[in-house]
């Protein structure tokens, strides 16, 4: 059962994802908040698996309230994907640094709603195809200064192949058939990687595989 937390200071938006997420036998809503304070309070009480989390709200908006939750050890399991109005904004990119699994739009179709909440719940990453293109376009545009320390030197050639096609929007599967190995084994090298480069989870990963240096969006 794959436990949701639904954060957002609109009733109506929590009510309608509530009742489509209720319809289904492997998906449970635990708690619903208003504000990013009493998100706090419920993630440590309720640890849902995914919490799906307003970006712009009073009290504690959700880039903070995704921060905190990433710093805390022992919330590691929870999955933060935000929720935006606009298929883009200037919050994006604080939210994914922060430790956001992903970005979704509150006007998505419902049968990809659910989806994505299952995607979320298995702790892949999650971007709307209009996010990740303007993600990559931004590091066209204006990339970010190289990271230094980020632990690259402690990644396996194979393993920064995998973050190198990981960062270029494929997924294990995918990753697996360029690289002639098997879907596990490309799983496996991900996981290092986020581990070494202490990664919360694959969407920071392609962040800091940009910010590092080890991709540019030309060479993709």
């Amino acid at each position: 059962m794959i436990r949701v937390l639904l954060v957002d200071d609109q009733p109506l938006i929590r009510s309608g994802f509530r009742a489509l997420l209720g319809l289904e036998d492997d998906i449970e809503v635990v708690a619903e908040a208003a504000d990013g304070q009493e998100a706090l309070v419920l993630v440590r009480e309720r640890l849902p698996d995914v919490a799906l989390v307003d970006i712009r709200m009073p009290v504690m908006d959700g880039i903070e309230v995704t921060r905190r939750i990433a710093a805390d050890p022992a919330l590691a399991g929870v999955h933060i994907v935000m929720l935006t109005n606009y298929g883009m904004d200037e919050y994006v990119f604080d939210a994914l640094r922060a430790g956001a699994a992903g970005f979704l739009v509150k006007d998505i179709l419902p049968e990809d709603f659910l989806h994505a909440v299952r995607v979320a719940a298995r702790g892949d990453a999650l971007l709307a195809p209009a996010i990740t293109r303007k993600l990559i376009d931004r590091y066209v545009t204006r990339p970010a200064p190289a990271r230094a320390g980020d632990g690259l030197e402690e990644l396996t050639g194979r393993e920064r192949e995998a973050v190198a096609l990981a960062a270029q929007g494929l997924s294990n599967d995918e990753i697996a058939d360029h690289l002639v190995i098997s879907p596990s084994t490309a799983k496996t090298h991900i996981n290092r990687a986020m581990a070494k480069l202490h990664a919360r989870d694959r969407a920071q990963l392609v962040v800091l595989a940009y910010e590092s240096g080890l991709v540019t969006p030309r060479a993709s």
